[in-house]
Order: structure tokens, then sequence, then C-alpha cells
């Protein structure tokens, strides 16, 4: 599939692309194809068209039905901390679906929610996801690693999480690693931004989400090697953990579930510039019922209970 991405990248074909976490299922979609399954927005950008709605019923939260039971969701963690104590991993992102009851459509949902990237597929799963992966512009590759998320009404959050010495272990952690990956397609990699505040809304609450900005230099043509550059950098950093490889492989002993699309990515290529973003903020239709894949980043200084409840906490639609 990725030699796919190859072709179209070198004949400066427009096309949109949906990646899955196991990197086996590629969507690919062009910007002349547009039909009545599958949109895009990023940022207002919607290349695929927008979909025709009547008046929009209001949006209501999703009611948590069935989540991972915390005697099983403690047993995941402290097999994963076990790791880290022996040195498989320093950076663990757990993740679990949690079964969920909505009162409206996937397609409402999506467009009535607000985020900087949306995907509505096929009324199979939507995505509307704050974390952007890589941007290719001018031959420049740009990531945003996200780590680290507080309620924007507590007091003093900002100093909170900027000084959480867990929250800032973690995000550096994030960092190196997709300086790294970045580093393998491209020269003069750099942090350019680090541990800065975006304020997101989730739901009826606010919140602020810690993001770092890392740059690198591209040869020319490099839109004849996207499936290439995919390739080197996939699954995303962010969402698997540090060092990579031995991470994936605990990742698929503690889940004991398939990801699916879910904390895989989603872009668009115009010809000559890329925009991509990473799947997270997950709704997923299965046999009739609903599910909302959520998670976080596991390090050895981790709670259990803080982090379960942060699991759950990222349920939300943000309208």
């Amino acid at each position: 599939m990725f030699s796919q991405l190859n072709q179209l990248g070198q004949q400066r074909i427009p096309f949109c692309f949906v990646i899955d976490f196991a990197c086996n299922h590629c969507h690919i979609q062009l910007f002349s194809e547009s039909s009545n399954e599958v949109f895009f927005d990023f940022n207002g950008f919607q290349p695929l068209g927008k979909p025709t709605a009547l008046t929009l019923p209001p949006i209501q939260q999703p009611i948590i039905q069935q989540p991972i039971d915390l005697t099983t969701y403690y047993a995941a963690f402290q097999r994963a901390q076990n790791y880290m104590y022996q040195g498989h991993t320093y950076l663990l992102n757990l993740t679990f679906p949690t079964q969920i009851a909505l009162h409206n459509s996937l397609l409402d949902i999506y467009l009535a929610s607000r985020a900087k990237f949306k995907l509505y597929f096929n009324n199979q799963f939507i995505v509307f996801s704050p974390e952007r992966f890589i941007q290719i512009s001018h031959n420049v590759i740009k990531t945003y690693p996200m780590k680290g998320t507080i309620d924007a009404t507590l007091p003093n959050a900002a100093q909170q999480i900027l000084n959480n010495p867990k929250e800032k272990a973690e995000h550096t952690m994030v960092v190196d690693l997709l300086r790294n990956d970045l580093s393998r397609v491209a020269t003069q990699v750099r942090v350019e931004k680090f541990r800065y505040l975006d304020k997101i809304q989730a739901g009826n609450k606010q919140l602020l989400q810690v993001s770092s900005q890392i740059s690198g230099q591209l040869q020319l043509n490099w839109q004849a090697r996207l499936g290439d550059i995919f390739t080197q950098l996939l699954p995303a950093g962010s969402i698997s953990g540090t060092p990579k490889k031995r991470t994936l492989e605990i990742i698929q002993q503690l889940e004991n579930y398939k990801r699916g699309f879910f904390t895989g990515i989603f872009g668009y290529f115009d010809g000559e510039n890329l925009d991509s973003a990473v799947m997270i903020r997950f709704i997923e239709q299965q046999d009739g019922k609903f599910f909302y894949k959520s998670g976080g980043g596991l390090t050895i200084d981790s709670e259990m209970c803080q982090e379960y409840q942060e699991m759950l906490a990222k349920i939300y639609i943000p309208v």
C-alpha cells in the first residue's frame, strides 16, 4: 500500500488517506472521488466535500455503559510497570475500548463536533482529533507530539501541568522518540518549541494540552517517497511508546483487543504539501454497539487510579 502512496506522490495527484494502527490497511481516496461515505475536515479544509444536513439535533454527551473493570485495568497496568522495572519499555501508551450509549448518529456528531482534525468514515467510525502527526510544506517536515492534559479550571493549572515531574518526563521521552523518528527521513532535525500549552474544548470542560514542535529538512522530490516516509515513522510515537519496537510487542500482550484504525493516522496530500493527524478521540460502531477507544501514556511514576480516570475522562464529544 505504501508503494501506491509513492506513485501518487510522484505524479502529484491529490488524495486523502486513512492508515490503521498496525499499518495493515490503508484507505486512499482521490480528491476527485468524493462520495457520501468519507469526509475530512482539516481546520476547515474539506477536500472530499461537505455532507449536506438538515437541522442538526442537540448533541448529547455519550453515556458510559461498560468501561473495562478496574481489576482488569490494574492487571494490565501492573504488567506494564513490571516491564518498565525490567527495562523493556520506558513509556507505553495503554488503551482500551469503552462501550457507550449515543443519542446521535455518527454523521450528526461529525457535523456538530469542533476539532482541528475530523474524519467521518463510512458510518463505521468518527474522529475528532486535537493532535497533528506530520505536516510537510516547502521541503520542511514538522511533527507536534502531545503529552500531558489537565482541567483548565483547576487553580494554577498551567503551572501544575508544566511542573509535574511525571508529566515532564513522559513528554520529554515522546519528544526524544519523535526527534529520533524524524532523523530517519530528514536532516537538521531540531526541537523548535518545547512544552507549550493549547486550550482544548472537551465537552463542557476546557483542557490544557501540552505539545512540542519538532522540524527537519527533507530532500527535494520528497513527494515521490511519501510511502517510504510513513514506513519509517509509523506507528506514531505518541500513541505507542519507547523503545518503539519492543513497546509495540508489549502493547499487543496487554491490551487484548485490536485497535484497528484507532491511533492510526489520517490526512491529505494536495499535490505539493501534506498534512496528517493522529486518530484519537475515536468512536467506533460494531454490530450496532458504540465504543469509545481511549487511553494514556504510562511511565514508571504513573499512578494506576489517575491513569484509569484519565482514560475515562477522555470520553467526550467536543461540542
